[in-house]
């Protein structure tokens, strides 16, 4: 098997998907031409032509809208919004119409589309370029929410996404589209959306996270197991439908819990992952839930970075807090 980063596994899921299915269209800013800001969809202008990729006018309202229009009239259309930050000016077509339209028309219609949008901080770019808002999209009825956080989930993921019939958004860690590599199945599969992975196994600690904090949590993890602490990693995968069964089964095993991401602290979606914790697993525990996050203020620029995003040391850290609670 080919070893892939995590951008070339998504560039392949989109590849195959063009090919496989005639009404799959991608369209956004810059994904034509130029392959895209990050180049996840290089070499797909080229070889499917203009119709089938779409570059677009820089207006994120409008790219979702026809988008929307596309999913209703029959096709799959997997749109980018290039980043988060960039996502907000859609949030009118995402909430009202997209993630209603099944609502709305009695199931006479739904929107079979893909919004793709790049997060996270870690690559020293400009303000609105590095926000980590998934919680915003987990919160609005009728979208699912998928944040890979591996190459091979990722392809998979990405082409159960767009199989899917209902609108899911795909959010992509931007820090690890070059820093994650392995090996990536060449056909075309899925892995199903609202199942977690258990990447490790343990006995001490549970520690769940999603995305781009999956590498330091992994890193962590290899440090604890040098201290004699034996963590049970979970990966979400998959934010709405959140894997419920899985976490709690976990947390039933190991009596702790650390949930770590990068978004603010106040209102991210690790507090809906304690929350069910605390319903489902009361008297199971044997400390409190302990949350690394990011500070609740608008993410730094390049030179405080460092000082805003979960490192090795904060996570580590949160295990030893559970350990001792």
């Amino acid at each position: 098997m080919p070893i892939l980063n995590l951008a070339q596994a998504l560039n392949q899921a989109l590849f195959q998907a063009l090919e496989k299915w005639d009404d799959v269209m991608v369209l956004g800013e810059d994904v034509g031409r130029t392959g895209g800001v990050f180049r996840v969809t290089d070499g797909l202008w080229e070889r499917f032509g203009p119709e089938r990729v779409v570059d677009t006018p820089v207006a994120e309202s409008g790219i979702v809208g026809v988008g929307l229009g596309l999913a209703v009239g029959g096709m799959r259309p997997v749109v980018e919004l290039q980043f988060m930050g960039f996502s907000y000016p859609a949030l009118d077509q995402i909430i009202n119409h997209v993630s209603r339209i099944r609502n709305r028309s009695r199931h006479r219609f739904t929107a079979p589309m893909v919004i793709r949008i790049p997060y996270g901080g870690g690559i020293g770019a400009a303000e609105h370029h590095s926000e980590s808002m998934e919680a915003i999209y987990g919160h609005i009825p009728g979208l699912k929410v998928v944040v890979p956080s591996r190459p091979a989930d990722a392809k998979g993921l990405l082409l159960a996404a767009i199989q899917d019939p209902d609108p899911v958004v795909f959010c992509e860690p931007i820090r690890l589209y070059r820093a994650v590599r392995e090996e990536v199945a060449e056909e075309v599969y899925v892995t199903p959306l609202g199942e977690a992975a258990v990447e490790r196994e343990g006995d001490d600690v549970t520690v769940v996270s999603w995305g781009a904090m999956m590498r330091e949590c992994r890193e962590a993890a290899d440090a604890a197991a040098e201290a004699g602490i034996s963590v049970e990693l979970v990966d979400l995968r998959t934010l709405v439908p959140l894997d419920v069964d899985t976490v709690t089964e976990s947390v039933r095993k190991t009596g702790r819990a650390v949930i770590v991401h990068e978004a603010p602290r106040t209102g991210g979606f690790g507090a809906e992952v304690m929350a069910q914790i605390f319903e489902r697993c009361l008297y199971d525990l044997e400390g409190p839930v302990v949350r690394v996050t990011g500070w609740d203020t608008v993410f730094p620029l390049k030179r405080g970075e460092h000082l805003y995003l979960p490192d090795v040391g904060r996570v580590l850290s949160g295990i030893r807090r559970a350990l001792e609670g």
